[in-house]
């Protein structure tokens, strides 16, 4: 395909991420079966597509029964989401492991700074226990940004996490705590007052370990729990590589290459006015060898400042990613 990582991590206004997402579009359209089948089956007329807003979004389903990719390629990295019993997973090819690298510490170091600078711990035993989690090698690459990382990742070895964190502190290091919303509760619960003054980044969820509860509620209790310095979120999924950020709970904001819009729930194509609650539209313009349109199942509206992730359409199948009732 005729695009670079520059193309896409050099984008610096809305005018140069409409011409290149309008470029994608047509590419992807050219060399990915799937999406063009899908587009052609909506009897959709490409050649009247002037904003990226215009561009139809596949369903995020897609990525569990067909083989999402552009051209033919042997991938680098296979990520498969989470399931239910009975569900099929999805799955993303990554054919360029350096290009999600590129996404993800550009995208980090944009909204919380350089991951050389932190020692990571990570505290997910939902993830580790499975195969291919994305989430799992995205902290992995994170904690490998620093070579003098003392972190790790941790199943239920709460006591030599805390242990770990505070020697790690001693030493003068800045701290992440990165954990699934049910350990990082569990964790809350027996070692409240071990620890203080660190940075927690939440992935969201109960995996069915917990009573779901909102994001304020958890982020009130990880406080009285840790008094921590932030706690952060991040809005990813298996199907992207890209991510959008929560700093503090204030709301979730995209790097450059990536855009949200929320369409209505009853009108796939009819994008909603900011402060209107719909499902999200993602645009991962990092995603050039799979799709980078992609229609979620994700419940959400726009503010003025980014966006809120308000939980998941109902009957829609329980995903590994970050998302909470608000």
């Amino acid at each position: 395909m005729n695009f670079n990582a520059s193309d896409i991590f050099d984008i610096n206004n809305e005018n140069a991420f409409n011409e290149i997402a309008i470029k994608l579009f047509h590419s992807q359209y050219q060399q990915n079966p799937v999406y063009r089948s899908y587009i052609d089956l909506l009897k959709f007329d490409i050649s009247g597509i002037h904003h990226y807003s215009e561009i139809p979004c596949m369903p995020i389903d897609f990525f569990k029964n067909h083989k999402i990719i552009c051209g033919d390629f042997t991938p680098k990295l296979t990520f498969h989401s989470s399931k239910t019993t009975g569900t099929k997973a999805s799955a993303h090819f990554v054919k360029d492991a350096e290009l999600y690298k590129a996404s993800l510490t550009k995208g980090f170091r944009q909204f919380l700074g350089d991951a050389s600078d932190y020692s990571i711990f990570a505290l997910l035993p939902s993830y580790l226990e499975r195969k291919n989690a994305s989430l799992v090698h995205m902290v992995k690459v994170l904690m490998e940004e620093n070579p003098y990382n003392d972190g790790g990742f941790y199943l239920h070895n709460h006591t030599e996490l805390i242990r770990d964190i505070r020697e790690a502190q001693k030493n003068g290091k800045k701290i992440i705590l990165w954990g699934v919303s049910f350990a990082l509760l569990d964790l809350a619960e027996s070692y409240a007052g071990e620890i203080h003054g660190i940075r927690i980044i939440e992935t969201g969820g109960m995996k069915g370990r917990r009573k779901e509860i909102t994001r304020d509620e958890l982020h009130n209790t990880l406080k009285k729990a840790f008094s921590p310095s932030s706690i952060d979120s991040e809005y990813g999924m298996t199907e992207l590589l890209s991510q959008a950020w929560s700093i503090n709970g204030n709301p979730f904001k995209t790097p450059p290459w990536m855009k949200i819009n929320i369409r209505d729930m009853h009108d796939p194509f009819y994008y909603l006015e900011k402060g209107k609650t719909g499902l999200i539209n993602v645009i991962d313009l990092a995603n050039i060898h799979t799709c980078a349109f992609i229609e979620t199942q994700d419940i959400g509206k726009q503010k003025t400042n980014g966006f809120e992730v308000l939980g998941r359409l109902d009957n829609s199948e329980i995903r590994g990613c970050n998302l909470m009732v608000q």
